[in-house]
């Protein structure tokens, strides 16, 4: 059966691993996926630096997720930052509360964003996934927008990398008891559905 066209813009494509009208800003934080393997998963997590607050910038006008995923952030510049000073983090996309998104990391590159984790036994997910990070936390509803694009972000990825359909998670279930993200104000229902209807042939 062939694989149904989105029918939707092409506002989210993706071409030699990058994501098309997504923000291109380079992480440090990646490596090589290992040797013959195949992306086959979708990792949904959330993020908001300081916890629990949003659209928050440094003195440059820099959101603190991207100083965080580019390695700039000033440790000094919130108290919380003092307890994850040092922490070399990524995520293939980052998408803010107004749905705008930003790519660090090319899907083909491993993003360093599920730690120690296991997806239908197997390990080490951050081999085989692709990681999107929401701005969010686990004690707040998602926006709307938010959902208008992760569910095209996912349609784009489902075409491209065929072998994550019907493998898209979250952090808590792949890293139960240490994580909790997306939490659950997290509308799993309602996002399967929107990329469902992305997908159904035009």
């Amino acid at each position: 059966m062939p694989t149904p066209t989105l029918p939707i813009s092409d506002t989210f494509n993706i071409i030699d691993g990058r994501l098309t009208s997504a923000n291109w800003v380079p992480s440090p934080n990646f490596n090589a996926r290992p040797d013959d393997t195949e992306i086959s998963a979708i990792v949904i997590h959330n993020i908001s630096l300081p916890p629990n607050e949003f659209e928050k910038t440094d003195a440059r006008g820099i959101h603190y997720v991207e100083a965080l995923f580019t390695n700039t952030l000033d440790w000094e510049a919130h108290p919380y930052f003092k307890a994850i000073e040092g922490m070399e983090v990524s995520a293939h996309l980052f998408i803010q509360r107004d749905g705008n998104v930003t790519q660090f990391v090319n899907f083909a590159d491993r993003a360093w964003h599920a730690g120690r984790s296991s997806y239908l036994a197997q390990p080490e997910c951050n081999d085989y996934t692709i990681g999107i990070e929401l701005e969010g936390s686990d004690f707040q509803s998602f926006a709307d927008a938010q959902y208008a694009t992760l569910a095209q972000v996912i349609a784009a990825v489902y075409q491209a990398y065929p072998k994550t359909r019907r493998h898209l998670t979250g952090h808590s279930d792949i890293a139960p008891g240490r994580k909790t993200d997306p939490g659950e104000f997290f509308e799993w229902t309602r996002l399967r559905k929107m990329v469902s209807d992305l997908l159904l042939p035009s």
